[in-house]
């Protein structure tokens, strides 16, 4: 899901950058399909950078929630 909404939004970052370059005016990207793709970028890359954010902490405490459960194991093998 991450990688489609930041790959979503490079590639209508590179289609604005492409369309400006070759000659589409700028009153163009003021309606229709051409403003939705000029505000996808502006939307998708900061939703994508608060998903992986939150992909980091959740995987952070599933490995410390993991990594305290293998050593009340060993302490308690190592006990009887």
């Amino acid at each position: 899901m991450i990688a489609g909404i930041v790959g979503l939004s490079i590639v209508a970052f590179l289609t604005v950058i492409i369309a400006t370059a070759s000659g589409l005016p700028g009153n163009q990207f003021q309606g229709g399909f051409w403003q939705a793709v000029a505000l996808l970028p502006g939307v998708g890359l900061p939703v994508g950078f608060l998903l992986i954010i939150a992909l980091l902490i959740i995987s952070g405490r599933r490995r410390s929630r993991e990594a305290t459960a293998a050593a009340s194991r060993s302490t308690s093998t190592t006990k009887k």
